[in-house]
């Protein structure tokens, strides 16, 4: 009886140990997951989503590794993002801190904000008004405007179109230099443009290395926006976002 339970225990203890290192080799090689704390992605990201990055898309470094160990420089397997992808990376000041925003800018481009409007290497992006947009769940509730923003093609790829936010175009950041974007860095924006810190905040984000990405930001696997307690088990229902469940992030 003793052996048996002794073997049991071996057993089990070792089915633990593999999921265990499965689960890591999936999170470092395949998938993470991550969750949204706050507004700056809004429209496209609500607070309360929860969703898939993938670790692949840019190949690897050590941003992308689990606890961000200093095994090696640079990335193995890297690539650039394209133009429009929502990306995760480590903020640059700290090298820790995860942020999730839109990729504007590529290497050698030339980004600046005017009036409002984004302008890539020199030209205005098209930027459609769709109308009223009310945020919520994220402070105070408020209504701003809506856009369909489109950026210029990246190599290999077409332009890419996704929504943006805008409470007026006098913001802070809607009136910016011409910013450069240097070898081996991107240039982030935030798609709730009144509300994001991003590249465009050159004293607390500016341009981000490209070995500070961590992975692409892919698809939602849920959606919670919080109006219910942990314990209002008959509310949990209708506190998920049931429509946004294994949607894309584009």
């Amino acid at each position: 009886m003793s052996k048996k339970s002794s073997g049991g225990w071996l057993e089990s203890l070792k089915t633990i140990l593999y999921a265990g290192l499965i689960a890591i080799g999936i999170r470092t090689v395949a998938f993470e997951p991550f969750n949204i704390p706050s507004g700056s992605m809004i429209p496209t990201l609500l607070v309360g989503d929860y969703l898939f990055v993938s670790k692949y898309s840019y190949g690897y470094s050590r941003a992308s590794l689990p606890f961000s160990p200093n095994l090696f420089s640079g990335r193995i397997f890297g690539s650039l993002p394209a133009r429009g992808d929502v990306a995760v990376f480590k903020l640059p000041r700290d090298g820790t801190t995860d942020y999730i925003k839109r990729i504007v800018g590529l290497p050698g481009d030339r980004i600046q904000v005017r009036n409002g409007i984004l302008r890539v290497n020199g030209t205005p992006v098209t930027r459609d008004n769709l109308g009223p947009y009310t945020v919520e769940g994220d402070g105070p509730r408020l209504t701003v405007r809506r856009y369909r923003e489109t950026l210029p093609a990246s190599p290999g790829s077409q332009p890419r179109a996704h929504d943006i936010l805008e409470q007026s175009d006098e913001g802070p950041y809607d009136n910016t230099q011409e910013f450069v974007v240097p070898a081996n860095h991107v240039f982030a924006m935030g798609d709730n443009r009144d509300n994001s810190l991003d590249s465009r905040a050159t004293n607390y984000v500016g341009f981000v290395p490209v070995e500070n990405l961590v992975g692409r930001a892919e698809f939602i696997f849920f959606s919670w926006d919080g109006s219910a307690n942990w314990w209002e088990v008959w509310a949990w229902p209708f506190a998920v976002r049931w429509s946004r469940i294994l949607s894309g992030v584009r």
